[in-house]
């Protein structure tokens, strides 16, 4: 039988290796992502890494380390379009570029893996979460920068409406949590809104910002009782 001639213990060890390897390298760079509850977490690494390593190790076993190259330009172009599955366009901005590049670099990981450059596999890992840890805060260090030209691309306009009465509070409720988060604003602009209501602009200095991060903010602002409610939109010009 074809089944008994395949079997191999020392190839099955190799396997378990590179498969175990994708499997904790995988979850290593999910937890990352499933700590800041993106749309890729755990498992979905976890899955990638270990579906890349499963087809390297088959073709490598198979067809040998020529037979394995070829597998892994399929997976690039296959986890290619599991990414873009991932991307979202939400109100004017495009989210989720991250998570589809980090799903790239777990088939990386994996196919590492499955050929069995474990050492290489793992320094890999090291770098995919040393670009999503320590680079979120240069990140948004940058993004809080205040820009010294109009020529800006994208603006970002946190609005807040209230009652006449509140107006006041509102606009302090505002002010603190914009200086809470880090985020200067550029223009403050407070507009009628019905007959006994206004609504306070405040327009980011930052071109970037962090989505998740001002979704939370507005949440927050939106809970205080002396505003009606709270919401934040990009914005484009020349």
């Amino acid at each position: 039988m074809e089944v008994l001639k395949n079997l191999d213990l020392v190839s099955l060890a190799d396997t378990a290796i590179s498969l175990s390897s994708a499997f904790l390298l995988g979850g290593l760079i999910g937890f990352e992502r499933q700590y800041r509850q993106r749309t890729a977490g755990l498992r979905t690494n976890v899955l990638v890494a270990l579906g890349a390593a499963i087809f390297v190790d088959i073709a490598n076993r198979m067809a040998g380390h020529e037979g394995a190259v070829h597998v892994i330009a399929y997976v690039v172009s296959g986890i290619g379009f599991l990414g873009a599955g991932v991307i979202m366009r939400e109100e004017g901005n495009v989210r989720g570029l991250n998570t589809a590049a980090t799903l790239w670099c777990s088939g990386a990981v994996g196919a590492c893996a499955g050929a069995d450059l474990i050492l290489e596999a793992v320094l890999a890992t090291c770098f995919v979460l040393a670009a999503n840890t320590l680079l979120r805060p240069v990140g948004n260090l940058i993004n809080r920068q205040p820009l010294d030209t109009p020529e800006v691309e994208v603006t970002h306009t946190v609005s807040v409406i209230a009652t006449l009465s509140n107006q006041k509070e509102a606009l302090k409720k505002l002010e603190r949590a914009l200086d809470h988060a880090g985020y200067a604003f550029s223009n403050l602009d407070i507009k009628v809104f019905g007959d006994e209501s206004v609504i306070i602009e405040a327009v980011l200095a930052a071109s970037s910002v962090n989505g998740d991060d001002l979704d939370a903010m507005v949440q927050k602002i939106a809970a205080q009782e002396c505003v009606i409610q709270a919401f934040w939109s990009p914005s484009t010009s020349a």
